[in-house]
């Protein structure tokens, strides 16, 4: 079986073009996920789009044609952005105001409505090449914070597209997403993704809480049902290519690197850092703790060195360019400081460095510095570990890096504690070659096994199951055909027997806890379906009996209330199922009303049999902790009281053992001989009808939650037109 293209998507290209007269090359492009991607794109199926690193204003119709014709060799395919969309939509959205709210650092954040609008227009631009080179069948994987509204746009042009999207930079909390101005429509971009993917389980819970605290919508073991169309949102820690870093020892560039530092280092203790120029990384508060560390510490004077890498990034940003001075002030502070003929503590390279450079720097360390504020992962710890083929190396590696919780053999330091840094250094300088190779094999195991290519296979196959169980519901959608099959069915009955739901069946959710009696398009609705004398109507809903016998005072249809507590034969006729007691409601109400007046926006809805507390319009995280706070307690004081605790959507509801709405099904299925029976409902209450009803019946679930019934159907407004294809038929 030929295996589905993968077409994967981000801001840039693995190579970058450029252009010298009217030559084109192209050179491996920079960025963590450029270099981790980079094998899998070459043993896969796939096709990268992404921009190539030329503005469209400085190249002519001729050149673009060449980069396209060049990077089809490669499985590259271009976007195309001009030289102003940069400036806005990279180094101002993406880079002004998405990267510091994301890591946290809100005090640079920018928001500014033309930056955002470019924003929208580049994922559109994207949106629209996607669409010009996708098959039906490709899986298109968009990756990371650039391209945040492409999933939904894609959706809504192609929703029969398989999307993934993996974000490789933290999701904050939702305190501090709630800053973004547009924190609705990223959430609905993101959200047009069947698999969204995070490095760590805390930016996967902060993406939850934000889905359920924006939008209301609940995640059960990562899935959420968005929309009638469910999604996953997983966790999957980025691997390296280990095979490539472990393997490097055996170059011979590595090997003439390793000699040339060791020649010029002698028996220094090195200790390695190796970041872009960033204020999320740390660089300031490590050099004050190293700066500490050589206070505290005088006898390694002239004894270690720090070779300090860092990345030029983002050059023309403001405070990018603060951040340079204020490293080489303090770089040069501390080597003044410090210094003596033969030695100064810091050698500090701002640049780029090729690969056979920085895996025998990786090599040579003795420790490897990374102190970042905030990482999405951090692959240069990874790439440390799986260098040490000697597994001689300490890694000490910031707590607020996503690596850090896949490299707990590691020094795990808090990045703002310079006395905590500068104890783990004296620490790795000491500790044992043993120890040192316990900790890092165990590491080396572990980033062996999930590589990066296992990462992006483990990506794929949840992504692939996420659409089998999503076509596993599209399977019991309610299509034409069987809509047909029903009709027929329908029409050949002599005893019909409708078990219709009223809220979120009937009339929208939306007037849940309104008193909002029927509209006469509802009650029109009815009337014409009892007209036909072959047809029994049975309301079955939790509203409580005053209510629905006021609404359907005049119809002469069957009613159940109260989840089943109360059954209405015909119009003022009440009956209970069975002999009820209400005398228990004295011990429990006061726990409710204590969780009412501890839990604000909850309230209490008193029925004869039963009592509900509600918690819809509390915080929604809050609200969860709270019902099941008080269900436990419910559970302890109901346990001799014969009482059922019920935990639906936002409620928990205490009522009689045994009182359900699958009881009063049982009671009017019980009364006739039906050969057509349809019973249609939204929510948990209605699964006991479903479970309840013969084989030849047909369930209809409002909505796409797991149900027991055979089909399902988008909302209450295809119920109505449901009924009326069966009336006029």
């Amino acid at each position: 079986m030929k295996m589905a293209r993968i077409l994967i998507v981000s801001n840039r290209l693995p190579v970058t073009a450029s252009k010298n007269k009217d030559k084109i090359s192209f050179l491996p492009s920079a960025g963590g996920l450029a270099t981790g991607m980079s094998s899998f794109h070459q043993d896969y199926d796939c096709q990268w789009i992404g921009w190539p690193g030329l503005v469209k204003d400085k190249i002519g119709e001729k050149s673009i044609q060449e980069i396209i014709t060049k990077l089809e060799k490669l499985n590259n395919y271009p976007v195309f952005l001009s030289q102003s969309q940069i400036q806005a939509y990279y180094n101002g959205f993406c880079n002004k105001t998405i990267w510091p709210l994301f890591h946290s650092f809100t005090q640079y954040a920018v928001y500014q409505n033309s930056l955002w609008e470019e924003y929208n227009r580049v994922n559109k631009i994207f949106c629209q090449t996607i669409l010009n080179t996708a098959r039906p069948d490709d899986i298109i994987w968009v990756h990371d914070y650039q391209l945040m509204l492409l999933p939904k746009m894609l959706r809504q042009k192609r929703p029969d597209l398989t999307i993934g999207f993996f974000l490789h930079i933290p999701f904050p909390p939702q305190e501090i997403y709630r800053l973004l101005p547009w924190r609705d429509e990223i959430l609905e971009g993101i959200l047009g993704a069947d698999l969204i993917g995070f490095h760590t389980y805390d930016y996967v819970r902060n993406f939850l809480d934000s889905v359920l605290r924006l939008f209301g919508y609940e995640s059960s073991m990562g899935y959420i049902n968005y929309q009638n169309r469910i999604l996953k949102v997983d966790t999957f820690p980025m691997g390296i290519d280990y095979e490539r870093f472990s393997s490097s020892i055996l170059n011979p560039d590595t090997k003439k690197e390793i000699e040339k530092i060791r020649d010029q280092i002698g028996e220094k203790k090195i200790i390695l850092s190796i970041d872009r120029m960033d204020y999320t990384k740390g660089i300031i508060k490590r050099l004050e703790a190293f700066e500490f560390f050589l206070q505290k510490n005088p006898e390694y004077l002239e004894k270690v060195i720090l070779i300090m890498v860092v990345v030029p990034s983002r050059i023309r940003v403001k405070q990018y360019q603060q951040l340079k001075q204020q490293v080489d002030e303090l770089v040069g502070e501390i080597n003044g400081k410090y210094a003596t003929i033969g030695w100064s503590p810091i050698r500090y390279l701002f640049q780029s460095i090729p690969f056979y450079e920085l895996t025998a720097l990786y090599y040579v360390a003795d420790i490897a510095l990374l102190t970042p504020l905030k990482d999405g992962m951090n692959l240069v710890a990874k790439e440390f570990i799986a260098t040490k083929n000697n597994n001689k190396g300490v890694l000490i590696l910031s707590e607020m890096a996503g690596a850090a919780n896949e490299l707990g053999e590691a020094l795990i330091v808090n990045p703002n504690n310079r006395e905590q840094i500068s104890w783990s250094i004296k620490y790795a300088l000491n500790m044992s070659d043993k120890i040192q190779k316990k900790r890092n094999q165990i590491m080396q195991k572990r980033l062996k096994n999930y590589h990066v290519k296992k990462w992006a296979d483990d990506f794929k196959e949840s992504l692939l199951q996420v659409k089998s169980r999503q076509a596993e519901f599209s399977a019991k959608d309610l299509s034409p055909k069987k809509r047909l099959e029903m009709i027929e069915d329908y029409q050949k009955s002599k005893n019909r027997l409708f078990l219709l739901d009223y809220d979120g069946t009937l009339i929208s959710n939306t007037y849940k806890f309104k008193k909002i009696k029927p509209s006469k398009k509802i009650l029109n609705l009815i009337q014409q379906l009892i007209q036909d004398k072959k047809n029994q109507v049975v309301i079955v809903s939790g509203r409580e009996k005053d209510t629905l016998e006021k609404w359907f005072a005049d119809i002469n249809i069957g009613l159940v209330a109260g989840h089943g507590t109360w059954l209405r034969e015909r119009i003022g006729q009440w009956k209970t199922v069975k002999p009820l007691s209400n005398k228990w409601k004295t011990q429990i109400k006061p726990l409710l009303e204590l969780y009412v007046n501890r839990t604000p926006g909850s309230f209490i809805q008193e029925k004869e049999y039963s009592l509900a507390w509600h918690y819809i319009k509390t915080d929604p995280s809050f609200g969860q902790m709270r019902a099941l706070e008080l269900k436990s307690s419910l559970l302890f004081l109901t346990s001799n009281l014969n009482l059922e605790i019920l935990h639906g959507e936002k409620v928990i509801e205490i009522k009689p053992m045994g009182i359900s709405k699958g009881l009063s099904a049982d009671y009017w299925i019980s009364q006739k001989d039906w050969d057509f029976i349809l019973a249609i409902g939204d929510d948990w209450s209605d699964e006991d009808t479903f479970q309840n009803l013969p084989d030849s019946a047909y369930s209809i679930k409002v909505g796409t939650r797991s149900s027991l019934s055979k089909y399902n159907i988008k909302s209450s407004i295809e119920v109505k037109t449901l009924l009326k294809e069966l009336i006029s038929k």
